[in-house]
């Protein structure tokens, strides 16, 4: 797992793919690879830098999983979200 970690006013922050939150956690995105399968489909869902996104469910199989996104849940398989950067503050 891809994990980015930094300081900002004392603060930790950490930048990982969205894929590895778990439930119940929240992020903001902060970056989508243009290499991503569904590409797309991502942004078209409005998952642009700065959005807030929340992990609420995963399946049985933990493939796919739904997301809070802009007030609508999405749901989204384990490959597209490897694809999504998000940035978590340690609470």
């Amino acid at each position: 797992m891809l994990a980015i970690g930094y300081y900002i006013g004392g603060e930790a922050m950490s930048i990982l793919p969205l894929a590895s939150l778990p439930v119940g956690r929240e992020a903001t995105v902060r970056y989508v690879s243009p290499d991503a399968p569904s590409y797309r489909r991502i942004l078209d869902l409005g998952l642009v830098g700065g959005t807030k996104v929340k992990v609420i469910r995963s399946s049985p199989f933990g493939d796919p999983r739904a997301y809070l996104v802009r007030g609508a849940v999405v749901a989204l398989r384990r490959e597209d979200a490897q694809a999504i950067m998000v940035e978590v503050t340690d609470e």
